[in-house]
């Protein structure tokens, strides 16, 4: 049976609510034309959040909605660093900019419209310590608690050692991570000298 305008309109915002952010090129293979996306912004319903990112106005402000999109747009990449501090909901950062890790001799993400720091790891620091995330029908790579810990103190010249230190202290107070793997990571990072001493501190 032929789809109706109707039909058209009422899956583009049952996708949209499911997805929370939806770009044009999602619409062609569920068979929505594109006109309507356009439609439902100008009257009010959609509104557009980044160059061809959009969402339901008065939907949830999701608050990985930018992560979410880097990660579609780059699925090998892993959310790092900054990001994963707020992921983890460890520290006090707020970062404005995804900080996303890719392999260093990787191609170089080209994302123009989006606030993206891109940082290049290597071997086993971009293997290791990645958790996958289901998010918004997105899978998102991030680093564990654990393994972000050591990042930061691995990129203390980027961030500032006052941020790692405080990663240590709140990741091991509220218990996202153990010694153990704190000293893994730390290994995997060649930061287990620089890193002894707070833990040592804080334990």
């Amino acid at each position: 049976m032929k789809k109706t305008p109707a039909n058209h309109r009422q899956r583009l915002m049952r996708l949209a609510s499911h997805r929370g952010t939806i770009r044009p090129r999602d619409l062609e293979p569920v068979g929505i034309p594109r006109t309507y996306l356009q439609r439902l912004v100008r009257e009010g319903t959609m509104e557009r959040v980044a160059r061809g990112v959009y969402r339901m106005v008065g939907g949830p402000a999701t608050r990985h909605a930018t992560l979410v999109e880097v990660a579609r747009r780059v699925p090998a990449g892993v959310a790092c660093l900054l990001t994963a501090l707020r992921f983890h909901d460890i520290g006090t950062q707020l970062p404005s900019r995804v900080w996303l890790a890719v392999e260093r001799k990787a191609w170089k993400p080209r994302i123009t419209d989006l606030p993206v720091h891109i940082v290049r790891f290597s071997a086993e620091a971009f293997t290791e310590g990645v958790e996958l995330h289901e998010l918004e029908g997105v899978t998102v790579r991030v680093y564990s608690a654990s393994k972000t810990v050591a990042d930061c103190f691995k990129y203390r010249n980027k961030i500032g050692l006052d941020v790692a230190v405080e990663a240590l202290r709140d990741c091991l107070s509220q218990q996202k991570c153990a010694y153990d793997d704190l000293w893994r990571f730390a290994k995997i990072c060649r930061v287990a000298n620089v890193m002894r001493p707070y833990i040592e501190a804080v334990t």
